[in-house]
């Protein structure tokens, strides 16, 4: 199959306009730019043709939910997101008993397995009670290391990365032991200062849980973990960009101080996500929607979101960030910080064609994964 005539954003932000692709088995054979070698089947018509969109920090969607469980559940939540142009997602537990979570990192294990999602991020139960967000409080706990061990055996390698809070007993020992098992060390739901939040840094966190929720406040007198994480090379920034989270001058603000390299727009979807206003759960809460905004029914709490990627592209987009580093931060930014950059997040030969079609005002137009349209009204116009 050979997708061309619109613009193409290479490996490495490259855009060939126009361009092609090419795909053969699943994967990218070649790119180029100019007329494609032979007769397209695909014609892009000026449309943008880009990498798959990587989700690492999503609960869920469609109305199904990643803590339900393996199956059904985890294939709607999957296939709802990757109609708006996820093809690649690292699915989210929050805070339940152990034993619970244990075994719901176990069974997501086989949906990775059978390339459903690609790992596991647990948001819980190692966070702070003073800024646990939709968590329970009742069931945060220090990261001891015989129960974080429980959890990463549990995912036989699934688990891609673990959020906790450094300042707990052993918070900084479990960074180093999450590191050392191959995931990526994660900061959020934090009460730590600005010294420790360095620390933690320099211990191996690589990544800052949806940055400014679920953390100590900055202040000019106590600046806390915000502006340790901004001026860390090494940490990669989630921003979730759905105007509720953080206000547009704030979002903008973040994403220009950690430049475009560092810069990772997330969803923090849960099962809401492409429904209406309603009650719906979230782990052991029950979070209520009005006007797409999630909240916990009892309290005011943000309970993650009802964001899709393809809409928080356009909204980075119009508070003024540049559509090449959007697009990055949607694919070739997270990609890296969970550990998949030699299979998601770029155009590339022998990468898994995993491809978006974008109409010139953002909207998806198509999608295919591993070379399969899941969906395709480029016909259509």
């Amino acid at each position: 199959m050979i997708l061309g005539g619109g613009k193409v954003v290479a490996a490495d932000s490259a855009v060939l306009d126009p361009g092609w692709v090419e795909v053969r088995d699943g994967r990218i054979a070649s790119t180029g730019a100019g007329r494609a070698p032979q007769p397209v089947d695909v014609d892009l018509r000026n449309r943008w043709l880009v990498p798959g969109f990587v989700d690492m920090h999503v609960h869920g969607g469609g109305g199904a939910a990643f803590q339900d469980g393996a199956g059904e559940r985890v294939r709607r939540a999957a296939e709802f997101h990757r109609s708006h142009g996820t093809t690649t997602l690292v699915a989210g537990l929050v805070t339940a008993p152990l034993r619970v979570m244990e075994r719901k990192v176990a069974e997501l294990a086989e949906s990775v397995q059978d390339g459903l999602i690609a790992g596991v991020h647990l948001e819980g139960p190692f966070l702070a009670a003073a800024h646990c967000g939709a968590h329970p409080p009742s069931l945060l706990r220090a990261p001891a290391a015989a129960d974080l061990r429980r959890l990463l055996d549990a995912g036989a390698g699934a688990v891609r990365m673990v959020t906790l809070a450094p300042e707990l007993p052993g918070g900084l020992d479990a960074v180093r032991q999450v590191v050392d098992s191959g995931a990526t060390a994660a900061i959020g739901h934090t009460d730590a200062d600005y010294e420790l939040t360095r620390a933690a840094v320099g211990a191996g966190v690589t990544v800052a849980t949806h940055l400014w929720n679920g953390m100590r406040p900055q202040h000019h007198r106590r600046p806390g973990p915000v502006p340790a994480l901004l001026e860390a090379a090494g940490v990669t920034i989630e921003l979730v960009v759905d105007g509720l989270h953080l206000h547009p001058a704030i979002a903008y603000a973040a994403a220009r101080a950690a430049g475009p390299g560092r810069t990772a727009l997330v969803t923090d979807a849960i099962a809401a996500a492409g429904l209406g206003d309603g009650t719906y759960p979230l782990g052991e809460a029950t979070v209520r929607v009005r006007g797409g905004e999630a909240r916990l029914a009892e309290g005011d709490s943000l309970a993650g979101s009802t964001l899709t990627l393809d809409r928080a592209l356009r909204n980075a987009v119009a508070i003024g960030i540049p559509f090449l580093d959007a697009l990055a931060a949607i694919t070739s930014v997270p990609a890296r910080a969970v550990g998949l950059g030699g299979e998601a997040g770029s155009l590339a030969p022998g990468r898994p064609a995993d491809l978006v079609v974008l109409t010139d005002d953002l909207v998806v137009d198509a999608v295919f994964a591993r070379g399969n349209p899941v969906i395709n009204h480029t016909e259509e116009r």
